[in-house]
């Protein structure tokens, strides 16, 4: 153990609620139309951008469970570059990695409007708190130090598999 609280644990009632937030997160996207498969691509998307491995793994299982193939999983980081992904995913991309560097990019009027390009109102606004949510677990997670268990692949945990 790495000496770290584990902050979903010594506070359970924030995490369910962060939980909650999540499903009403979920029920707002599939009420625009946003498919499990885009939502597990922004969630990978994100997760690796800050580094989450818990995340990662959680969300890439996801993503192929949602259809996602696992050479668009592989592709992701290099999504600017690749013709694989249609627009509706490079709007939901790029919302993703704008909430992730808000910081650093500060998302200008015309970043803004060609991140939502191509999206209704309720898309956008369901894809950033999809972006929000996640990176809020994925903080959760890297402060926490997750222990990632590791798998075999057919995604079995193996024994003694947490680090």
């Amino acid at each position: 153990m790495s000496g770290r609280v584990l902050i979903d644990k010594q506070n359970p009632e924030v995490y369910a609620a962060m939980r909650r937030a999540v499903r009403t997160v979920r029920d707002a996207a599939e009420a625009a139309g946003i498919d499990r498969a885009l939502m597990e691509l922004l969630n990978v998307r994100v997760s690796q951008l800050n580094g989450c491995e818990i995340c990662l793994d959680i969300h890439s299982r996801a993503a192929i469970t949602a259809g996602v193939t696992p050479q668009r999983l592989a592709l992701l980081p290099a999504w600017r570059e690749s013709r694989i992904y249609d627009a509706r995913e490079r709007a939901a991309l790029e919302i993703a990695e704008a909430v992730t560097l808000t910081a650093a990019t500060h998302l200008d009027d015309e970043a803004y409007a060609k991140a939502r390009s191509g999206l209704t109102d309720d898309e956008t606004s369901a894809l950033i708190w999809a972006a929000i949510t996640i990176n809020a677990f994925n903080r959760i997670s890297i402060l926490s130090r997750h222990p990632v268990p590791e798998r075999d692949a057919q995604g079995r945990t193996t024994t003694g598999a947490l680090r």
